[in-house]
């Protein structure tokens, strides 16, 4: 299946044919066929997913030798210590990356946001607590925390994460209900849950709503409170948001709880104190009626879209997904074939495979060419230095 893409030499379906090849047990086809050449190897991103790949062949320094050239980058030393956990060099990727800790400690030390390379402190923390040396992790993030050398919350969120992670709850308390009470109470609710302290975990969450009614609080109780069950009681703590404009803070989140649970969904979004946000595309495209395409009522999911034509979809695209999603995939294969474009070409392909259809799925979808040409009709999408496309994931 993937050969015929892999053939025009398209570097996504290289890489794709080297996984199928490393599952076969061909190990050295699957690196000959992605191995980086000298411009390659200049290239983070091919050097990245390369090292990816040895560690999973069990080549772990090599990956990190390809590596080290780019780890003045701060996302390649993340992706350092992420393909290099449990393969046994904890102390050398540390010693790696402590050169670049003191070089963010001292742009810390002359200006709160001096430092583009803050992350590193975080990584540096990860690796000692990764060396069962959690106490010196704790103290080496701890220590510009107090002092306020670090720039932004992502510190101090990793920091109150590794308190949580070790039980020290009195410091996590400490951090919680202070200054940083919006960035860090939701992380010491959740530490109390994790030791069986539900309930203390609500009330701290309770007063914290009563003494400063942030939306933060409403959106994580209302959220844990539906985790646990309690329908009435979630919808009582974010309701008051239901008829917000920006319906994102306090309905969105209960929303993306209830994705596949249709019925629940639906019986919120038709709550009383529920506005109608059709303003909001994911409000008028795609809750409701998916909701109701997941109920088996396509023709009510299909009418709702109607009434609200969204100008930036093709309506026929949609009706098609929905049906899709009612489970009525002949007539959405119908649908799609009556359109034939690159798009629907694209969303039959996924629907033949729902059929277990996936030789003739191949067939239909349209090829790099096509859906290159079909790219350029609508929008010049620049492609990253590795083949892929620099255009986000839908």
């Amino acid at each position: 299946m993937v050969e015929p893409f892999a053939a025009l030499g398209w570097r996504p379906a290289l890489w794709a044919k080297a996984n199928v090849l490393l599952r076969a047990g061909r190990t050295d086809e699957a690196l000959d066929l992605v191995r980086p050449d000298e411009e390659g190897r200049t290239s983070e991103y091919v050097c990245r997913d390369f090292a990816e790949l040895l560690v999973r062949v069990g080549r772990v320094d090599e990956a990190i030798d390809l590596l080290v050239p780019h780890l003045g980058g701060w996302w390649i030393r993340s992706v350092l210590v992420e393909i290099t956990e449990g393969q046994g060099r904890d102390e050398r990727v540390l010693e790696l990356i402590v050169p670049h800790t003191e070089t963010a400690r001292r742009a810390l030390e002359k200006s709160r946001w001096a430092s583009s390379d803050e992350e590193v402190l975080v990584l540096q923390a990860r690796m000692l607590e990764r060396m069962n040396r959690a106490d010196e992790a704790i103290r080496v993030l701890g220590a510009g925390i107090a002092v306020k050398r670090y720039g932004t919350q992502n510190t101090l969120t990793a920091y109150a994460e590794l308190l949580s992670r070790h039980g020290r709850l009195d410091d996590l308390r400490a951090l919680a209900t202070g200054e940083h009470a919006h960035t860090v109470l939701d992380i010491f609710a959740g530490a109390l849950r994790d030791c069986s302290r539900a309930d203390e975990a609500e009330t701290v969450m309770r007063k914290a709503i009563a003494a400063d009614d942030w939306v933060g609080y409403r959106a994580w109780l209302s959220v844990i409170l539906l985790q646990d069950g309690r329908w009435d009681d979630a919808i009582t703590v974010a309701e008051p948001g239901f008829s917000w404009y920006d319906c994102s803070n306090l309905l969105a989140p209960l929303v993306q709880q209830l994705s596949d649970r249709p019925q629940e969904l639906l019986h919120l979004l038709d709550h009383p104190l529920t506005v109608p946000h059709h303003d909001h595309e994911e409000f008028q495209h795609w809750w409701r009626p998916f909701a109701l395409a997941g109920l088996g009522r396509a023709e009510e999911a299909i009418a709702v879209v109607e009434a609200h034509p969204d100008p930036f979809n093709d309506p026929r695209l949609v009706r098609a997904e929905l049906l899709s999603t009612a489970g009525r995939l002949a007539q959405a294969e119908a649908e799609l074939r009556d359109l034939g474009t690159v798009k629907a070409r694209e969303d039959l392909f996924e629907v033949l495979v729902k059929q277990g259809r996936a030789a003739e799925a191949v067939t239909v979808h349209p090829t790099i060419v096509e859906q290159r040409a079909a790219r350029t009709k609508t929008a010049s999408v620049p492609l990253r230095e590795d083949g892929y496309s620099a255009e986000p994931p839908s």
